[in-house]
Parts: C-alpha cells; sequence; structure tokens
C-alpha cells in the first residue's frame, strides 16, 4: 500500500524544494525524488490523523470553502489538478489544512483519481463533498461541482457565525445574572431567614424553600456540579445514538421559534445538496440518500428514507414529495414543478437560497426573540429572591407595631 510522504531536496540550481509524494516505502519515495534531478536531504511519511482531531484542532469549514472556491478557479484557468492543489496547499496559513492538501496534491501527481485522493481524509472533507467530487469526476463538471460546494460551505459557514453572535449578548447577560441570583440563594437569603428566626417571626414557606436551597448550594455544591456534569454527559450521550438524537430532535422542534429556524436550515442545507448531486450527474436515489444524511435532522431523514423506499420501488418525486410530512409545501411545490420541468437541479438551488435567506433573517433577529422572554424569567427569578426576603420583613415589621 502506498504511503505519503513530505520531502524536502535541493534541485540542480541549489534552491530547497519541499513537497509531498506517494511511494510503496521510504526508499521508493528516496528514489523517486531523485528521479526528478533533485537531491533529497529529508523523508517523512505525513502522520495520519483521525478527522475528527482534525477538525476540532482548527480545520473551519470556511477554510475548506475557500480551498474550494480557489480549485474551481484554478481548474478553470487549465491548471492541472495536482499543480493546483500543491499551489493552494503553499499559500495556505493552516498548518493542519496545508499537510493534508499536499498530501491530496501528492496522490493526485502519483497516479491516484481526485475522489480517492480526498477520500483519504474523508473526516475533513467529508461524505457529500466527496460524493459529489465523486459524480462531478465521471460526468465531467468538476468545475461546476466544485464553484457549487465552495457556494454551500461559505453558506453554512456564514449561518454559523450569525448563530454565535446572535447567542453570545444572550448567554453573557444570562450567565452574569444567573451567578448573581446563584449568590443570592447561596449566601444573602439563607442569613436573612437565619436573621428573621432569631427574632421570632415565622419563616413563609417561600423563605424555608429558598434558604434550604441555599444551604444545600453552599453545603453540597460538589453534588449540584457533579449533577449538572452527569446532565450534560447524559445529553451528549443520547444525541451520539440514533434514538437519543431523534428524540431530543422532536423536543427541540417543540419549540416554535427554533422549529422555524431548524426547519429552514435543514430544508435549505437538503435542497442544495440535492441540486448539487444532481449536477453533477448522480441518480435520483443516490442523490437523496446523500442530501437526507446532509440535513442532519433524523426527523428530516426519516422522511427521506421512505421517499428512497418509494423512488426504489417506481414512485415518481412528485408523488413521493407529499409523503414527506418535514418538508414545507413551498419546496415540495418548486421540487415537483422541476421534475416536470426536467430543471429540478436549478429549481432545487432556487429553494435553497430560499430558506437560506429566511433562516439568516431569523437567526439575526434571534436576539430579539431571546431578550425579552430572558428578561421575563429572571424578572420572575428575582421576584421570587425578592419576595422571599420582604415577606417575613413585613411580617416583623408588624410584630413591632
Amino acid at each position: 500500500m502506498s504511503v505519503a510522504y513530505t520531502y524536502t531536496a535541493v534541485d540542480a540550481s541549489g534552491a530547497e524544494r519541499i513537497g509531498t509524494i506517494v511511494a510503496p516505502t521510504r526508499e521508493d519515495a528516496f528514489r523517486k525524488v531523485a528521479a526528478t534531478g533533485a537531491t533529497p536531504l529529508r523523508i517523512r511519511p505525513v502522520r495520519e490523523r483521525r478527522g475528527a482531531a482534525l477538525l476540532s484542532r482548527g480545520i473551519r469549514e470556511s477554510a475548506i470553502a475557500e480551498f474550494t472556491h480557489q480549485m474551481a478557479v484554478l481548474l478553470e484557468a487549465r491548471i492541472p489538478i495536482a499543480d493546483g492543489v500543491r499551489g493552494v496547499a503553499e499559500q495556505e496559513p493552516n498548518a493542519r489544512l496545508q499537510a493534508v492538501l499536499m498530501d491530496v496534491a501528492g496522490r493526485i501527481q502519483a497516479g491516484a483519481t481526485v475522489t480517492s485522493a480526498l477520500a483519504a481524509h474523508r473526516k475533513v472533507f467529508g461524505d457529500v463533498y466527496i460524493e459529489t467530487i465523486h459524480a462531478a469526476e465521471q460526468s465531467g463538471t468538476l468545475i461546476k461541482a466544485l464553484g457549487h460546494l465552495a457556494e454551500m460551505l461559505e453558506q453554512r459557514a456564514e449561518t454559523g457565525r450569525q448563530l454565535k453572535q446572535a447567542m453570545t449578548y444572550p448567554c453573557v447577560v444570562l450567565a452574569a445574572l444567573g451567578g448573581a441570583v446563584l449568590f443570592m440563594l447561596a449566601f444573602v437569603v439563607p442569613r436573612f431567614a437565619d436573621m428573621f428566626s432569631e427574632r421570632g417571626v415565622e419563616l413563609p414557606a417561600l423563605t424555608r424553600a429558598l434558604q434550604a436551597f441555599g444551604i444545600s448550594l453552599r453545603s453540597f455544591w460538589w453534588a449540584w456540579a457533579g449533577g449538572l456534569l452527569a446532565l450534560g454527559f447524559s445529553v451528549r450521550r443520547a444525541w451520539g445514538s440514533p434514538q437519543g438524537r431523534a428524540t431530543i430532535d422532536r423536543w427541540l422542534h417543540r419549540v416554535p421559534y427554533l422549529r422555524r429556524v431548524l426547519i429552514g436550515l435543514a430544508v435549505g442545507r437538503f435542497a442544495r445538496v440535492l441540486g448539487i448531486s444532481l449536477g453533477s450527474g448522480l441518480g435520483l436515489i443516490e442523490s437523496l440518500e446523500m442530501s437526507g444524511r446532509a440535513a442532519g435532522r433524523p426527523m428530516l431523514m426519516r422522511d427521506v428514507s421512505r421517499m428512497v423506499e418509494q423512488v426504489r420501488q417506481g414512485g415518481r418525486l412528485t408523488d413521493v414529495l407529499r409523503t414527506c410530512a418535514y418538508l414545507p409545501g413551498f419546496s415540495r411545490r418548486m421540487m415537483s414543478a422541476g421534475e416536470e420541468s426536467a430543471e429540478l437541479p436549478r429549481l432545487c438551488g432556487v429553494v435553497a437560497r430560499h430558506y437560506e435567506r429566511e433562516t439568516s433573517h431569523l437567526v439575526k433577529n434571534a436576539a430579539t426573540v431571546i431578550e425579552p422572554v430572558l428578561i421575563a424569567t429572571l424578572t420572575g427569578v428575582v421576584l421570587v429572591v425578592a419576595l422571599a426576603i420582604f415577606l417575613p420583613m413585613w411580617d416583623m415589621v408588624g410584630l413591632a407595631g
């Protein structure tokens, strides 16, 4: 089996050259480099990393989108693929992505197809990316597919940035006010309660309850912290299983505003990948399967699985779409019209842009929806804490009178 090696060599003019080459052994790699007329100085194998680790350590979707866009431009300018990938890699500031791209360039130069070279880093690029490239490579529409993939990845990265921006302010406010309320419950309310008890004031049920809660927070903080960590671990583990993910997804879809955001994200991604897949030459069944996986929502994936089975049995897409309850009526009508007019890839793009714009608008205005709910909730909490303090104080004033 061939292995990718990075090498440093000196050419005939004395200039240092760095590159990647694929060979069965290190000795074969030395011979290949020497055959180019250069003198190898150092050759070492490219270490294989788990794709999840690569992603978690800084290869962002926006960087892959930029690489994809640059490759589309270079191929349109008739630059050889291996030279184009290596050229992009040499200018790439992210060291980990640079290593991946140099390995891809080396594999292509050694005779591998673009699909097989990218598939060696499947966790970095993703199934949708690789399968789309595979179909485009076979149908001769690689430049077009790369342009569509770059647009899709850029849109997803932009939506992620908008979500982070929309959630930053509410999270900061919630953390600050939540910390203040916990401090009052753990230290202020118990002290007031002890003071009222010493003066013979009978504490209301609300004050006694918050007093007990505050004492437990202060005395058994480790148990509360452990419980929260266990809850977080349980939710994360449930999200990792198909059944747990489907259950959590159903609950998330019951939140009114969040439901619209989730549906918009899923439908936009589904339509985008379906249009790209069909335009790249994939069949309808393969395109539906890949689009369902790319949507990321268990509820839509379940509906798409039923659609695929019906298409396999000879059903028309127009009829099958009616059975998909997750897809909104607008998207079903547009896709049906696309099948009737033989312009399904184009109209899928129209559907995708519509829901991407709608989702972007919803995300940008999320703060205006969250802030009133957040303020009302925190106001209620502060009111309960204030009543726990002032109710016995009014009783004490009555006794003194």
